[in-house]
């Protein structure tokens, strides 16, 4: 192969075949795209408070973290894989996720316990509503596929919004 087949090569858009419409894929793939990048904000978000948060239930939360961030980022391959299987292409930079990510960002130096568990609650209630209006359009577009890789992350991030509210419960009645 010459240097001008490979840079031709390189150059090329991606051309994954599918019965999907242009419209189906570049409306399906975009939704995906942007919840790829709200799930790895989630993730990092999670990661995050899972390494600084402290105080009397900081095992038990310490341990919630981990497992809700890993649950989390166990759903980005297979977004991603959905993404180019349908015909799309999807996040390749951390620039990509800032730019497209709607799960904002907490860089405080110090957040409370409380606080940690509540934000994350919030943004995984955030998910799970564009999670569903993502499912919508799929359903609108008859992309089965990836509708019903969608029904069991929503059932995951409900247990995550269940697990945080259930643990701020407890950690609110036993600081009073």
């Amino acid at each position: 192969m010459s240097l001008l087949e490979a840079r031709s090569r390189r150059a090329a858009p991606l051309r994954t075949p599918s019965d999907l419409s242009s419209n189906a894929v570049r409306d399906i793939s975009g939704a995906l795209t942007t919840l790829l990048a709200d799930m790895l904000a989630l993730y990092l978000k999670t990661k995050n408070f899972h390494w600084h948060v402290s105080g009397p239930h900081f095992r038990e939360d310490h341990l919630m973290l981990d497992d809700q961030s890993a649950q989390i980022l166990a759903t980005t391959d297979a977004i991603a894989e959905r993404v180019r299987k349908v015909g799309g292409t999807t996040i390749r930079s951390i620039g990509h996720v800032s730019r497209l990510q709607r799960v904002l960002d907490n860089d405080a130096e110090y957040v409370t316990p409380l606080d940690m568990l509540a934000e994350l609650r919030d943004d995984n209630m955030q998910v799970i509503a564009r999670m569903r209006e993502t499912h919508q359009l799929c359903e609108e577009n008859r992309d089965v596929a990836s509708a019903s890789l969608l029904e069991p992350w929503i059932d995951e991030a409900e247990g995550r919004v269940w697990f945080l509210f259930e643990s701020s419960c407890r950690s609110h009645s036993s600081a009073g």
